[in-house]
């Protein structure tokens, strides 16, 4: 039981540490401080917090670092965090958590469309799993589009009873400037998406040539820093941006450090490890339904229902494609037993024709050398895959 439980309460630590960076970021950014700014801080936290387990525990075994790894990983770092980030907070900044979170979760949909147009993901629109991915792409984007442009009636859902004075002073302050009801920030938040998804085809190859992922990540974040500390600064030049004098900016800027992306890199490695990818990516809804709460109750919120609707189809979405996803990898899985299979029971049978071809003498006392006999007893390949035919089929029939 506690190898399942163990597992679950991580990523609920992990989806519990997002939402606290939503909602943190959220004030951060409605106080005054500039989205680049809030970046750059977080990714500066970021490398100091990653740097101890990359030392400590990959330091003798990560990989020499090649000049081929090393423009893999800048191209991660201008794409996964740069672009990401950037995009996104300034995504969080004209719209709304809930609204940015539920966007968030296209990253499934757009990385499918984009390991299609690179080769890495087959469209078999004739096999089940193929039409889950692609129906769940549609309804992904779709939701992403009426979330987009219509908000529609609010869902009355009152007043939480919470009263925190400092949120909703900031509320007011960004109600009244316009900012959170602009089209550039679900715009923002859907490039983010679509550039974090062109990571995810980056990293794939990466993590074949350089699986260290401690070390590649401090890398990672570390270029990360300079590039937007540079870009930052060519837009902020007062010293008051960079001031982390309010306790809600220096809350913000560590909590996105060293919670949600130090700890929770931490944490999502462990149990990938344990119980893969798939199982990690089903817990990514929990994630909106934390914030809509937390953002109804404490930044007094309100939910439309254009917002529900489209939030549900991307969720439904999410798990169409996860579900196509996680038949093929049965698929695959299932070959390699068989294929596995198939090479132990045709290497026994070669051990076994070594043996023969070994035998001193023949029935009439005579010899023959090494060579000779092997030719003698050696079979032709369809009578040593004979005894395997029906695991062959078995094979062809799931590579349909």
């Amino acid at each position: 039981m506690g190898g399942s439980v163990i597992p679950m309460l991580a990523m609920v630590i992990v989806q519990l540490g997002y939402a606290g960076m939503n909602i943190s970021s959220k004030l951060a950014i409605q106080s005054g401080m500039e989205p680049l700014v809030l970046v750059a801080y977080r990714q500066i936290f970021a490398t100091l917090s990653l740097a101890p387990f990359a030392y400590f525990l990959e330091r003798n075994k990560a990989p020499r670092l090649t000049k081929r790894i090393a423009f893999q990983i800048l191209l991660s770092s201008l794409t996964g965090v740069t672009g990401n980030q950037i995009l996104y907070f300034v995504g969080l900044k004209y719209s709304t958590a809930t609204i940015a979170c539920a966007l968030n979760n296209l990253l499934p949909a757009f990385t499918f469309v984009l390991a299609v147009l690179f080769r890495q993901e087959c469209l078999r629109m004739k096999s089940r799993p193929g039409v889950a991915k692609t129906l769940g792409t549609i309804l992904s984007v779709g939701g992403a589009v009426l979330l987009s442009f219509y908000h529609g009636k609010e869902l009355g859902l009152g007043e939480s009873g919470i009263h925190w004075r400092y949120a909703e002073r900031m509320e007011r302050e960004a109600s009244s400037s316009g900012e959170t009801n602009s089209i550039m920030g679900p715009v923002a938040v859907i490039v983010s998406a679509l550039v974090w998804a062109v990571w995810f085809i980056v990293q794939a190859n990466m993590s074949k040539s350089y699986p260290a992922p401690y070390t590649s990540s401090f890398y990672m974040c570390f270029l990360s820093s300079i590039q937007c500390v540079a870009i930052a600064l060519s837009v902020e030049h007062r010293a008051s941006a960079w001031s982390l004098y309010s306790t809600i900016r220096l809350t913000s800027t560590l909590y996105a450090g060293i919670i949600s992306t130090a700890l929770a890199y931490v944490l999502i490695s462990w149990t990938i490890e344990r119980k893969g990818p798939l199982y990690v990516s089903v817990f990514s809804p929990l994630l909106l339904v934390i914030i809509a709460i937390a953002s109804w109750a404490l930044l007094h919120e309100q939910l439309y229902v254009g917002t529900a609707i489209g939030s549900a189809l991307i969720v439904l979405g999410l798990y169409f494609v996860l579900w196509g996803k996680n038949k093929e990898m049965n698929k695959i899985d299932a070959v390699k037993v068989m294929v596995m299979e198939a090479i132990k029971d045709s290497e026994k049978e070669v051990k076994d024709l070594e043996l023969q071809s070994y035998d001193p003498c023949n029935g009439n006392g005579n010899h023959h050398d090494g060579v000779s006999s092997w030719i003698l007893v050696l079979p032709s390949p369809l009578v040593l895959f004979d005894n395997n035919l029906n695991s062959l089929l078995r094979l062809i029939l799931l590579l349909k």
